[in-house]
């Protein structure tokens, strides 16, 4: 007998879309929880059992929209330099970018709340560990292998995300004048060029 399928998390998967469709539409602050289950098909009944209220939704959003940032993204390349590790991972990260473009707003919408949502802060602090978790034992290893100077990998780790959140940024300001994937390319390769030891 085959399992039965989670309709829990197909539900959720179900509100989160509709969300998405309405705060695109709406902006958070307009959006009522009304809109969100009329965009579901939902009673507002069934809605409350799911999410108890917007700021619920909009919290469960932001995980998912970095969760899926960080998704399937391979930073353990076997063979691989730290540098060519690096740049692996900048590059999948801007790829990955292109499959959920029409979120962006949305994403950008967050980053108005990060000053007053506690909830939110949170959600960007735990990516923001996810992301140095990956990329600062790379640096590190980098460094004791001799490929980099001796530089705080934090730091490198930082400025490294900086310029890939910078880009994006610049890429939504004008995508026909910013080339994502080559700009974080280039911006990367500049700060490897000068942490790489002199051979």
């Amino acid at each position: 007998m085959s399992p039965k399928p989670d309709v829990s998390e197909k539900r959720i998967k179900q509100i989160l879309e509709a969300a998405t469709d309405v705060f695109l539409k709406k902006g958070f602050s307009k959006a009522r929880m009304d809109d969100i289950a009329a965009r579901a098909r939902l009673s507002k009944g069934t809605l409350y059992l799911y999410f108890k209220s917007k700021d619920a939704i909009i919290t469960a959003l932001l995980d998912r929209i970095l969760q899926h940032e960080m998704r399937d993204i391979n930073i353990t390349l076997n063979g691989a330099t730290a540098e060519e590790r690096l740049l692996h991972f900048a590059n999948s990260l801007a790829n990955n970018l292109h499959s959920w473009m029409q979120v962006i707003p949305v994403a950008y919408e967050f980053l108005g709340l990060i000053f007053r949502n506690k909830l939110v802060q949170k959600s960007f602090r735990q990516y923001l560990n996810t992301y140095l978790d990956l990329v600062v034992p790379v640096i590190q290893e980098g460094i004791e292998n001799g490929e980099f100077i001796n530089v705080n990998p934090k730091e490198i780790a930082l400025a490294l995300g900086a310029i890939f959140e910078g880009t994006i940024l610049l890429w939504v300001y004008d995508a026909e004048a910013v080339d994502l994937e080559k700009q974080v390319d280039s911006g990367i390769r500049l700060l490897m060029n000068g942490i790489k030891t002199k051979q």
